[in-house]
């Protein structure tokens, strides 16, 4: 039988692999690791890389259990106030605008050995965007998705788009990808759930080291960076204002460093900032709308 704590030690082996081929991309830093205890139970390894390739970026993991307050409760549809959650979450901040952000996020949630659910997600947040790169971004995730059910990859894609969107902006946050919440018995069994979602982890590696690899060395003007550095405030404005995960931990009383390494090293905001028309920038805009069938665009 499939226990909390065999996911919990795989999402931390999962950890540990994805930090290691990071460094490798990165080439010139190592991971710098914060163990830490939430005083509620539980605790969790945050890994902070800052390097020359990967300006900031963050790959936690995390095993915490505890007491919901009656909101969350009620939030979560859960009647059982205890709970255990695992999971591994990472957001990387290139240096080189044309490499995107990338965001995922696998875990585990139980409130008893009757009421558990899974949930996660990849998704890419472009400062420019290239559609051979989305293309074959969503390529990959639908041949993930494809392993374990035919519906999966529109489902998933259609929920990534619906949630990262910056509703008061009216665009998405990137590109998408897929997102999933509460898979449960209803859904399939626990074991099979748990494949899912370990190929889900397993397919980070690739996806990302497709997009790094094949842009980390472009030159870009300072055009481009502040262009890319307006791109990640609207990135930071997702995570603080429609981010179900940082709401999460802000309410169970989670380790803030953890929660909020999320956001890049450098940011900037311009008062209604308009690139002009027919740029590479308008071009970027253009494309962050919901439903894009990015397969075949």
């Amino acid at each position: 039988m499939l226990r909390k704590n065999d996911i919990a030690d795989w999402l931390m082996g999962l950890q540990d692999r994805i930090c290691a081929s990071l460094e490798g991309l990165d080439g010139t830093d190592h991971f710098h690791e914060d163990a830490w205890q939430r005083e509620g139970g539980g605790g969790g390894r945050t890994r902070i890389i800052q390097g020359k390739h990967i300006e900031k970026g963050g790959v936690n993991f995390s095993a915490v259990e505890g007491e919901l307050s009656p909101n969350l409760q009620k939030a979560l549809g859960v009647a059982d106030s205890s709970f255990f959650a695992t999971g591994v979450s990472i957001v990387l901040h290139p240096s080189n605008p044309m490499v995107p952000i990338i965001h995922m996020n696998v875990r585990y949630f139980e409130t008893g050995p009757d009421s558990w659910w899974f949930g996660g997600g990849i998704d890419v947040t472009p400062h420019y965007v290239f559609a051979e790169d989305a293309r074959g971004f969503h390529q990959l995730l639908k041949a993930v998705c494809d392993q374990h059910h035919q519906d999966y990859y529109q489902e998933f894609k259609k929920w990534a788009d619906d949630y990262f969107y910056i509703k008061h902006r009216k665009e998405t946050r990137g590109i998408g990808g897929i997102f999933f919440d509460k898979l449960d018995a209803s859904r399939g069994s626990k074991e099979d759930l748990f494949a899912f979602l370990k190929d889900v982890g397993e397919a980070f590696v690739p996806a990302y080291t497709a997009l790094f690899s094949k842009h980390y060395q472009e030159a870009f003007t300072e055009a481009h960076r502040e262009w890319q550095l307006l791109r990640r405030g609207r990135y930071v404005e997702f995570n603080l204002v429609w981010d179900r995960g940082t709401k999460f931990g802000l309410d169970t009383d989670g380790r803030i460093e953890s929660i909020l390494m999320s956001l890049p090293r450098d940011v900037r905001w311009y008062y209604d900032h308009r690139p002009e028309e027919s740029s590479p920038e308008a071009e970027t805009l253009r494309h962050l709308v919901k439903g894009i069938d990015w397969l075949h665009n």
